[in-house]
């Protein structure tokens, strides 16, 4: 196991740490470690990038590794956002935004693999890349708004933490609706690519 693949796995374990972080009430953890579980986060959304960007420099790009790279984004993402509507911290509006966002990469995560089954590995699209980079950040705008609202609640001044938590709040909602958008879209784009090969038998 080389050290991009043990990045790309890395990111389940590190998905259940921040969820563990941020599930007790505040009144019942120690302090900052909201803060803590966003800092987490985002090293787990920096292992997107540099466990390929490793991979592609030490010549240790492999089929597996593009198999659960995509597998893994889709994990810690689709993880993130069940919890976050499970403990309250999205509206419920959003559920259906998670819905659509989860229908679509349980679809293309099985068309994945009947082609594994096929013996083709199919690397993730450079649009389903940035759909997972705005996935990223909603969820890091939402983790850092609950950061705000409970670890710098005693150091902001009452009138700038308010506006501090209803920014990165509605910064979250309006990335997730783009989150959504383009994850539809990049799934329609993905199945129009590859739907021929698919519904082929005898290739």
């Amino acid at each position: 196991m080389n050290l991009p693949n043990l990045l790309t796995l890395s990111r389940i374990p590190l998905m259940l740490v921040v969820i563990a972080l941020i599930y007790p009430p505040s009144d019942t953890t120690w302090p900052w470690i909201r803060t803590c579980a966003l800092l987490i986060f985002l090293f787990a959304a920096l292992t997107d990038w540099l466990d390929g960007w490793l991979a592609r420099k030490f010549g240790q790009v492999s089929e597996f590794g593009k198999f659960m790279d995509a597998l893994s984004d889709k994990v810690l993402t689709l993880g993130m956002f069940v919890s976050l509507l499970a403990l309250g911290e999205l509206e419920s509006w959003a559920l259906f935004p998670v819905l659509l966002v989860l229908s679509r990469e349980f679809l293309i995560t099985g068309l994945r693999l009947v082609a594994a089954g096929k013996g083709k590995t199919l690397a993730a699209e450079k649009l389903g890349k940035l759909k997972t980079v705005i996935q990223l950040t909603c969820i890091s705008l939402y983790l850092a708004k609950i950061a705000i609202e409970i670890d710098f609640k005693e150091i902001l001044p009452a009138n700038l933490h308010s506006q501090a938590i209803e920014l990165f709040k509605v910064s979250g909602d309006f990335t997730l609706l783009a989150a959504t958008i383009l994850t539809v879209f990049s799934g329609l784009v993905y199945l129009s690519k590859y739907w021929s090969f698919f519904i082929d038998e005898k290739n």
